[in-house]
């Protein structure tokens, strides 16, 4: 039997709501118009699923069940809507991320908010997180994602959640009577900053080994043995440990992947990606 969704849909508004006449005021019809909507339903279901006197309203244990089952109906029905609506937003979406953030999931998210907007351009920046906040504040970008130290920030604004860590082959070995060796990209770098930051609080005798303006070059010049390096502990590649506390290394700060948007309003499809990169940010922690 194929159950009308109207109809289920009027009988989860009068549970939901306590009464015929709040129920109508939600779908937006007449109470009497509800009314009947239930009795048809009762009759499709064989079986009375509301007892209803002057001064109350509940479920029967049939109605129980039955109210269990249009509920997922409900959801599934309002799932494959959305699923497959056409959106009339359109426009362009200027999207700054770097590198380091969804590697191989960006494909995957880029081509679901095409086909949920198809009416929509997006051009993508992989950048630095400081060229990323520089773009984003002179509205050269509409979103980005970018890193920021853990603390004070929107909590709706925060994507993932990391720590830096300092990384090393796994057969790095230093017998501590040369200074440390180093690999960073060249200043300004939060990698770099979070780094020295704490190799000279702790007064440890280090030195650059290497530098480079690549990730996949610092993590080669790391997996040769020719340095260590700081960096999110999400981006550890094999072939690489983590080496906090060892040599005399200081312990390194947390750190998050926030969207950041500029100070002006932002465009509805700006918005809508937004949304979509939350849910897959989302999905990704659980």
């Amino acid at each position: 039997m194929d159950f009308d969704t109207a109809l289920l849909r009027a009988f989860v508004a009068v549970q939901d709501t306590g009464g015929f006449t709040r129920a109508a005021e939600r779908l937006h019809l007449s109470q009497s118009a509800i009314s009947h909507q239930i009795r048809r339903l009762e009759e499709q279901a064989g079986t009375a699923l509301l007892l209803r006197t002057t001064r109350s309203l509940r479920l029967t244990e049939d109605g129980e069940d039955f109210l269990r089952h249009a509920r997922q109906i409900l959801a599934a029905q309002d799932a494959l809507s959305r699923r497959f609506q056409r959106s009339s937003i359109a426009g362009a979406v200027r999207f700054g991320v770097p590198e380091n953030f969804m590697g191989a999931r960006l494909p995957a998210l880029l081509a679901q908010f095409a086909h949920l907007f198809p009416a929509v351009r997006m051009d993508v920046t992989v950048g630095t997180y400081l060229d990323l906040q520089k773009l984003v504040a002179a509205d050269a970008l509409d979103l980005a994602v970018v890193m920021a130290l853990a603390g004070g920030q929107d909590e709706d604004a925060v994507l993932r959640r990391t720590r830096f860590v300092w990384a090393a082959a796994h057969d790095f070995r230093h017998d501590g009577t040369q200074p440390l060796p180093l690999a960073f990209s060249p200043a300004p770098c939060m990698h770099r900053q979070v780094g020295v930051d704490a190799l000279d609080s702790a007064r440890l005798d280090w030195r650059v080994a290497f530098t480079s303006p690549s990730q996949q070059g610092l993590r080669a010049a790391v997996l040769a043995g020719l340095a260590i390096t700081a960096l999110p502990q999400g981006d550890l590649e094999p072939g690489m440990v983590v080496i906090d506390g060892q040599h005399g290394l200081p312990t390194l700060p947390a750190a998050q992947f926030q969207l950041v948007w500029p100070a002006a309003s932002s465009t509805a499809a700006a918005e809508a990606f937004g949304q979509l990169l939350r849910e897959w940010s989302a999905a990704a922690a659980i």
